[in-house]
C-alpha cells in the first residue's frame, strides 16, 4: 500500500503523485524501502507541501486562533474595566494610564524574551506556556481589593508578558506549517477571527458589567487555560523550524503527524547544518534596514490602534455624557468593522501583494486619525462624527493587522522568525504604551478624569496618532520586499 492510497475514513494525508518522491509507503517484508530523497531540504518541503491539508492542520489553526482571540479579548477588556474603575476609585489620568499601559510594558519584555526562546526551543512550547501565564494574570485582577490600582497594574504586566510571549510563536508557527500556495491567504485569514475578541469584549462589557460587576467580567480572562492545555496536547511543532536547527529526523516525525501519515512512509530530509547558534537578538541588527522597518511600522500602527482602543470608551462616554457600558455598545460596531476589515486585508494581498495592502491600510488610517483631529466635535444625523470615524476606521487601522502579522514573519528566514516577530511585538508593546499615555500626558497626568480634560486633549492626541500612522506609511513605501507567493528561506 502506498501513502497516496487513502482508505475511506482514514485521516492519512491525500498525497499527490508529485509528492511521492518525499512520501514513500512501499513495504517489503514489513520493512520500509529506502526513500528517494529530493535534492535538498527545500525540495523535500515542496514535495511535502503538495499533500492535502489534514484535520490536524485545521485543528491546529483553530486552537491558535482561539487562543489569540482570548488574548485580544482580554487586552481590550481592560479599557472597559478602567472606564468603570477610574471614577469609582477616583483615579487620576496618570494612574488610569498606568493601568492601561502596564500590559504594554509586559508585552515588550514578553516579546523579546519569548522570541529568543522560540528560536531556541521551538514554537509550540512558548505558545501554550505563554497562554497559561497571561490567563492566570488576567484572572488574578478579579481578586484584588478595591482601589488597589498598583496591584492591578502589576497583574496587567503579567498578562502582557504572557500574551506576547505566546504571540511570538503563534504567527510564525502558522506561517511555517502552511503550504506556500495557501500561505498568504490562510496566514492572513487566521487573524480575522481574532477580531471577535474585541467584539466579545465590547458585548460582555455592555451587557454583563451592570450584572456581574467588573470582578466577574475580569474573571472571564481565565478561559485561555483550556486552549493552552489543548495546544500542548494536539499542536505539532514547526517542520521548517526543526529543519533550520538541523533536526531532520524530528522534522520527518512532525511532518508525519501533520500529514496524518505513518512516519516510515516519509523520506528523511537532507540535514541543514545551522549556521549559527540561535538566541541572540543582535542577529536581527545585521540587517539594519529590515530591523528598523519592523520597529517603525509596528510602533506606528500600534500606537494609533491602541490609542483609540484603550481610551476610546472613556473619550466617548465623556464626550457624549453617557455611561461606560453605553459607550461600549458603540465599540461593538467598531469590532464588526474590524472583523470585516481583516477579511478585506486577507483577500487584498492576493491581488496587490503584502506591501500594496500595507500601504492602503496605513494611508487610510492616517486619513482617519487626521479627520478625527478636525471633526471630532461634529454630529451627522444625530451620530457623533468621532464615533463614526472610530467605527469606520477600525476596518483599516485594526483590519490591516491580518496582513501585517504574517508579513513581518515572511520577510525573515525561519531561523530568525521568532525573534523577528518578537521584535515586532515588542514594538507593538511600545505602541500599547504610547497610545494610552499620549492622552494622559496631553490632558495632564495629575488631573482627575473629567469631561473637560478629555475634550481638550482629543485634538492634539489624535494629531499625534496621525503622525504615527504617517511614519509607518513612509517606512512601508521605502521597503520593497514582497514575499507573496515565494518560498520561505529556511536558513
Amino acid at each position: 500500500m502506498t501513502a497516496a492510497a487513502v482508505r475511506p475514513g482514514s485521516e492519512m494525508a491525500d498525497v499527490t503523485l508529485d509528492a511521492r518522491r518525499a512520501i514513500q509507503g512501499n513495504l517489503q517484508g514489513g520493512v520500509p524501502t529506502a526513500p528517494e530523497v529530493p535534492g535538498n531540504a527545500q525540495d523535500w518541503l515542496r514535495a511535502i507541501e503538495k499533500s492535502a491539508l489534514t484535520k490536524r492542520y485545521y485543528l491546529t489553526i483553530s486552537l491558535i486562533v482561539l487562543q489569540e482571540m482570548f488574548e485580544y479579548y482580554d487586552f481590550f477588556l481592560v479599557g472597559y474595566l478602567v472606564s468603570v474603575l477610574a471614577p469609582g476609585w477616583h483615579l487620576t489620568y496618570g494612574q488610569s494610564a498606568l493601568m492601561l499601559l502596564s500590559s504594554g510594558v509586559g508585552a515588550i519584555a514578553g516579546a523579546l524574551i519569548g522570541g529568543q526562546i522560540a528560536d531556541i526551543v521551538g514554537r509550540k512550547r512558548i505558545i501554550w506556556a505563554g497562554g497559561l501565564v497571561f490567563a492566570l494574570g488576567a484572572a488574578g485582577c478579579a481578586l484584588i481589593p478595591d482601589g488597589a490600582w498598583i496591584q492591578f497594574s502589576l497583574l496587567r504586566f503579567v498578562v502582557g508578558f504572557g500574551s506576547m510571549a505566546a504571540s511570538t510563536s503563534q504567527n510564525p508557527l502558522i506561517v511555517e506549517i502552511t503550504p506556500t500556495r495557501y500561505r498568504t491567504f490562510i496566514s492572513s485569514m487566521m487573524v480575522v477571527p481574532v477580531a471577535l475578541g474585541t467584539m466579545f469584549a465590547a458585548i460582555v462589557s455592555a451587557n454583563l458589567l451592570p450584572v456581574i460587576g467588573w470582578r466577574g467580567v475580569a474573571l472571564t480572562g481565565a478561559l485561555p487555560i483550556v486552549t493552552s492545555l489543548l495546544i500542548a496536547w494536539i499542536v505539532p511543532e514547526s517542520v521548517r523550524w526543526l529543519l533550520s536547527r538541523g533536526r531532520a529526523a524530528d522534522a520527518r516525525r512532525q511532518a508525519a503527524k501533520l500529514l496524518g501519515a505513518p512516519e516510515a512512509s516519509i523520506s528523511l530530509p537532507d540535514v541543514i547544518a545551522p549556521t549559527r547558534k540561535a538566541g541572540s537578538m543582535r542577529e536581527l541588527l545585521q540587517d539594519q534596514k529590515r530591523f528598523w522597518w519592523v520597529v517603525i511600522i509596528w510602533t506606528g500602527i500600534s500606537t494609533g490602534t491602541y490609542g483609540i482602543a484603550l481610551w476610546g470608551p472613556t473619550i466617548l462616554s465623556q464626550l457624549l455624557k453617557i455611561s461606560p457600558h453605553e459607550a461600549a455598545r458603540y465599540f461593538i460596531y467598531s469590532s464588526v468593522a474590524s472583523l470585516l476589515g481583516r477579511v478585506l486585508f486577507s483577500v487584498l494581498p492576493l491581488y496587490i501583494g503584502r506591501r500594496g495592502a500595507a500601504i492602503v491600510g496605513t494611508a487610510v488610517s492616517f486619513v482617519v486619525m487626521l479627520a478625527i483631529f478636525v471633526f471630532y466635535r461634529e454630529f451627522v444625523g444625530g451620530w457623533s462624527v468621532f464615533a463614526l470615524l472610530v467605527i469606520g476606521g477600525a476596518a483599516f487601522y485594526s483590519g490591516m493587522f491580518s496582513n501585517m502579522s504574517p508579513y513581518v514573519v515572511e520577510v525573515f528566514p525561519v531561523s530568525l522568525g521568532g525573534r523577528a516577530f518578537g521584535l515586532a511585538q515588542a514594538s507593538n508593546g511600545v505602541g500599547k504604551i504610547l497610545g494610552p499615555v499620549c492622552l494622559a500626558l496631553i490632558a495632564g497626568s495629575s488631573d482627575v478624569v473629567s469631561p473637560k480634560a478629555t475634550t481638550d486633549a482629543i485634538a492634539p492626541a489624535f494629531l499625534f496618532l496621525a503622525a504615527c500612522e504617517l511614519a509607518a506609511l513612509i517606512t512601508i513605501v521605502s521597503f520593497r520586499r514582497e514575499p507573496h507567493g515565494k518560498p520561505m528561506d529556511i536558513s
